[in-house]
């Protein structure tokens, strides 16, 4: 193709994706749908992000897909009565394309479809915030993003300790608008001093000063039926964390820490066990979400025998930033100058979400002298023999064809770095060309992960779960 050619196909396409951003917003705002390309979400992004999604599709598919296969799929959802759904445009296409029998694309999409057009709206649930720390920012990101029409959870108010700014909500509001590591909140935030409240994208969201969880009655703010999502860390058991329940206009209790005594949930593996009659569940940790669904991948396929999982993992708050007293081993010395060996609890935690993992698996850890992401070596000894392309070829289509499709990402690029993954909503993506099997019965996989935001993104699917807002994803998986 001359230059030309190459131009003016490049700006049909980019013309064609400006035709579908509002149709993505209006199914998500009217209809609660959600829509995708293979697994990345479409709903607030720009028409470069959509067509870096259908460029992504590249490591899926063998016949890369465009946009000229995606918006027909598109433009006749949103002419359905389709309600309370997530829908992949790009692996509808690919399923219609694979198969023949069907004489037209709304023809196929209506039956595939067709148990989304019953309206199951759960209505709007009421989320509090207790501590507004790094996680508790990106899960106000992460709510505020799926507001939506309003039907889904809703994030009503924020608990913090009083700070010695006078100028406190405007120092909160400061740190949601602007992150060092994940970039600048994409939306409009005000200080509304009167109703001591921020307002972001529409949403007014109280500030309550409070020191302990029992302190506060949610009801005088208008909140009912809460879910407070504790990402403070310092309460984990059940003790502890029942002070949430007392407090009126509080239903359950969402932990983002390891929990003791108390479920320890990770979405793709044992979201199950969590019943209607659970008010306090914990996300367990980041290491842990990482590495369970790969883990429970290859014991259904393989079968573990045992393994060690070491940990490089970017620093973290309770690491001193020059060399000072801590009361934990080396975590004392400066976290930006110094590898610190570290110990980790994530692998003996992986079996409270995979019993089967129970004593298979032993761990440890490095602090690296990064902000964010990680990466987890799974060195593990199999029943089965795999080699390097057959083991690839199955994480490959776990990752896009199971129903881990949201935990497990897939990278096939030579030059990712960590950087790579920073805001990656998969709770750990396996580094393919990383992988070291040779035919016999054992392998090592590099499993990337962003501690912060991957792991915010469980948190949020986990939150779906414990309130019935998890929308059914189509087209569904054979």
């Amino acid at each position: 193709m001359s230059r030309e050619q190459v131009f003016s196909a490049w700006k049909q396409r980019e013309a064609l994706t400006e035709k579908m951003v509002p149709l993505v917003g209006e199914l998500f705002r009217e209809h609660n749908v959600e829509t995708s390309v293979f697994g990345r979400l479409l709903v607030k992004r720009s028409v470069i992000d959509i067509l870096k999604a259908h460029r992504f599709g590249r490591q899926i598919e063998s016949k890369e897909l465009t946009v000229d296969d995606t918006y027909p799929v598109l433009k006749n959802l949103s002419e359905m009565k389709i309600k309370n759904a997530h829908v992949d445009i790009a692996k509808l296409a690919v399923k219609y394309r694979e198969q023949s029998e069907h004489a037209d694309l709304m023809s196929f999409m209506s039956a595939e479809l067709a148990p989304a057009v019953a309206d199951n709206n759960a209505g709007a649930t009421d989320v509090v915030l207790y501590g507004f720390g790094r996680i508790g920012r990106l899960l106000a990101r992460l709510l505020l993003e799926q507001t939506g029409g309003g039907s889904g959870l809703r994030l009503s108010a924020i608990v913090v300790r009083k700070g010695k700014a006078k100028f406190d909500l405007e120092k909160r509001a400061s740190l949601l608008r602007r992150d060092s590591v994940h970039g600048a909140f994409k939306g409009n935030i005000t200080v509304d001093e009167e109703n001591h409240a921020l307002i972001a994208n529409g949403n007014l969201i109280k500030i309550i000063f409070a020191n302990s969880p029992d302190e506060v009655d949610y009801t005088k703010h208008g909140i009912n039926n809460a879910l407070v999502i504790d990402n403070t860390g310092i309460w984990r058991d059940e003790e502890s964390l029942n002070q949430h329940l007392k407090c009126p206009g509080v239903a359950k209790v969402l932990l983002t820490a390891p929990g003791k005594g108390i479920k320890n949930i990770v979405m793709g593996v044992n979201q199950d066990d969590v019943l209607d009659e659970d008010n306090i569940v914990s996300a367990a940790s980041c290491t842990t979400n990482a590495i369970t669904p790969v883990l429970k991948a290859m014991c259904d396929e393989y079968g573990v025998v045992n393994g060690h999982v070491e940990t490089i993992h970017s620093f973290t708050n309770d690491q001193n930033l020059i060399d000072n007293y801590h009361k934990g081993d080396r975590r004392g010395r400066a976290a930006t100058l110094n590898m610190v060996i570290t110990e980790t609890g994530a692998a003996k935690a992986v079996s409270k979400a995979l019993p089967e993992m129970e004593g298979k698996l032993s761990g440890s850890s490095i602090r690296v002298p990064t902000p964010n992401v990680s990466i987890a070596i799974l060195n593990l000894n199999l029943e089965k023999a795999a080699d390097k392309e057959s083991l690839n070829e199955f994480l490959r289509n776990t990752a896009q064809h199971s129903s881990l499709q949201k935990q497990i990402g897939y990278s096939i690029s030579p030059e990712a770095v960590s950087t790579d993954f920073v805001g990656s909503r998969s709770a750990g993506t396996v580094d393919a060309l990383a992988t070291i099997a040779e035919g016999g019965k054992s392998c090592v996989l590099y499993v990337w992960y962003d501690n912060e935001f991957g792991y915010s993104c469980q948190v949020m699917r986990l939150a779906k779960r414990m309130t019935r807002h998890t929308l059914q994803a189509y087209p569904i998986e054979d």
